[in-house]
């Protein structure tokens, strides 16, 4: 540890970094009380006690003891509550990655910092890679639940948007395929799961029906909210939910599962989209070329 004095640039970098270690010492120690889990909370304090360590490296070269930022822990706090620890947490860490730019200009006065900082990525990473997290273990489940409902949902929403052209009329023909498509489906991945001899088929076929009916849930919303003449506009705001759909589940799976985000997404949406497109022509058809009328 160097005893010649820091510029002050280096001095605000320091403190900064040091604000990030006790905000984030704070933040794994809140989200350990609301685990459950023996391996994952000790993982978690094992962390918590290296951004302490980390902390106190950068005290010494400032002889300052920031506070935490209040509010980040809250936020993240809530996160893990919500959207599950390993997402929160690893959002939280890749926040961190924007500023190797800065912690190399450090090094030109602290050579140390280099080898400090890549310790705690390493070592951060390799304790975030070993836990443990339930709701990630049904990706696949969720995944099935989702896309399938995104599939099917969509291509019936746009095939009856035109051959119906009554919001109330679709949402109730969507609302009644939609429950009924959520318990085949729920079944079918509880029979497959258990035709496997795998013990979770129960939460497995809950985790895919949950995904099925809150996808149903939120395509289906938009003709019930607006007028029977809407239907399209109904229309438009349920290609764009499907959209924000895809974007925002391949995200949180990005980001948990440290995957790629931009070839899943354009995957799903093709399929989706491309259905929903296909159905639309079919719901024309029906309309027009063979004279359905309702």
């Amino acid at each position: 540890m160097a005893n010649q004095p820091l510029s002050d640039r280096a001095k605000s970098i320091i403190l900064e970094m040091q604000k990030n270690e006790i905000t984030e010492y704070h933040i794994y120690n809140a989200v350990a009380k609301r685990v459950k889990d023996a391996h994952n909370r000790e993982t978690l304090l094992r962390i918590a006690e290296e951004e302490k360590r980390h902390y106190n490296i950068w005290r010494g070269y400032t002889g300052e003891a920031p506070t935490p930022k209040k509010w980040k822990v809250r936020w993240y706090s809530l996160l893990a509550k919500v959207l599950g620890f390993t997402f929160a947490l690893k959002l939280m860490e890749s926040g961190e990655s924007g500023a190797q730019r800065t912690y190399d200009d450090l090094s030109k006065e602290v050579p140390e910092s280099t080898a400090i900082l890549h310790e705690e990525e390493k070592h951060e990473q390799e304790l975030l890679g070993i836990l443990d997290e339930e709701r990630l273990q049904y990706v696949g489940s969720m995944v099935l639940g989702l896309n399938d409902a995104l599939v099917e949902l969509t291509g019936t929403l746009a095939g009856l948007t035109f051959a119906m052209q009554n919001t109330r009329l679709i949402a109730l023909s969507g609302l009644i395929t939609g429950i009924s498509a959520t318990l085949s489906m729920a079944s079918s991945e509880f029979l497959a799961a258990r035709s496997e001899g795998r013990s979770d088929a129960l939460k497995s076929c809950i985790y895919t029906g949950i995904a099925y009916l809150i996808t149903v849930a939120l395509l289906i919303t938009p003709y019930l909210v607006l007028p029977e003449s809407g239907f399209v506009t109904a229309l438009i705001i349920m290609v764009v939910t499907v959209v924000a759909i895809i974007a925002a589940f391949n995200y949180y799976i990005a980001v948990a599962k440290g995957v790629g985000f931009k070839k899943r997404f354009f995957e799903m949406a093709a399929i989706s989209l491309g259905v929903a497109v296909f159905s639309f022509v079919i719901g024309l058809f029906v309309k027009q070329v063979l004279g359905i009328d309702v």
